[in-house]
Order: structure tokens, then sequence, then C-alpha cells
């Protein structure tokens, strides 16, 4: 013989009444099992805000990291964006392996480091054609030497600014004193 269990819960009878917490247990449960949040609104003619507040409030902990909003610190968006200029993972794969929700962010990460770059370091490029063979790998081994140079001292800002939690580099904005 089976049984099947009866849930009743007290309804409110006017807007100024609270829901039973048992109702909203079951909601919260349901929503979290895949129930859309706005089928959940229009099957228990709930408020705008009311079932927001009660998933953070009654939600499980798993559920509630799934919806933070993750923060990268710069040293690793600089890791990332490297990867991705070095050819060693694509856009999609950053993506996924770091769980980032758009591609997007990612461009907007690519960019603001380009012109990152592109302020600390302007290159003035000598003629190639009039320099020696010799002097051409010198000249290349010095560049590779500079641009890890480059590298390794953005890594120390980052480390240092988030270890310090001040601004070391110069904003684009920032006016001269």
């Amino acid at each position: 013989m089976e049984t099947s269990k009866q849930e009743n819960y007290v309804l409110r009878s006017n807007q100024q009444e609270r829901y039973d917490k048992r109702l909203i247990l079951k909601i919260v449960k349901e929503v979290e099992a895949g129930l859309p949040r706005k089928e959940a609104k229009q099957i228990y003619k709930l408020g705008k805000s009311s079932l927001d507040i009660w998933m953070k409030r009654y939600g499980s902990e798993h559920y509630h990291q799934n919806l933070k909003r993750r923060s990268y610190t710069k040293l690793q968006k600089r890791t990332i964006v490297t990867a991705i200029e070095q050819g060693r993972m694509t856009i999609k794969e950053a993506q996924t392996a770091y769980n980032i929700k758009t591609e997007k962010t990612i461009r907007d990460w690519l960019l603001c480091f380009k012109e990152e770059k592109v302020d600390i370091c302007i290159v003035t490029q000598p003629r190639m054609a009039n320099i020696k063979p010799s002097d051409k790998q010198a000249l290349e081994k010095a560049l590779l030497e500079a641009e890890l140079k480059i590298k390794a001292l953005n890594t120390m800002i980052d480390v240092a600014e988030e270890q310090l939690k001040i601004d070391i580099r110069k904003k684009s904005g920032a006016k001269q004193s």
C-alpha cells in the first residue's frame, strides 16, 4: 500500500501576511532543482524580489557558489592573456579552463593589456637592412631579454599591488604634479 504525503501550507489571505516557511523552503528547493525563477514566480504568485531574497537566505551553499560573480586578480588575468597571446590556448579553451562566463570578458582583458603594453613600451626599431647578420642576432637576443624583463616587472607590480592593496601603475588620466 502506497502512502502519499499530502503537504498542506497555510496560504496568505492578504499581502501583509508572511508566507509559510515550509512553502518557502519547498519553492527554494524546486528552483535549485531546475525550476526557472520566472515560472516559480508565476506559479506561486510571488512579488518581484521575494524569490531572490529567499534564494539568498535559504538557498544551499552550493547554489550560492554557482551564482557568485568570480573576480580575478591582475596576475591571473595577465597569466590568461599571456597564454592566449603565446598560442598555448585559445580564448574558448581559456574560458572553459578558468570557468569564465563569456568570451567577451577575456577579449576585454586582451585589449586592456595590449593598451598597457603600448603605454609602457614604445619601441623604436632600427632599420634591420643596414645591420650586419651578427648584430641582428645580438639585437634579437637583447629584444627577447627585454621582453622577459618587462613580463617579470609586470608580474612584480601585480604581486605588489595585490599584497599591498595599492595602485602602482600610472593611470592614463592621471594629472602630473
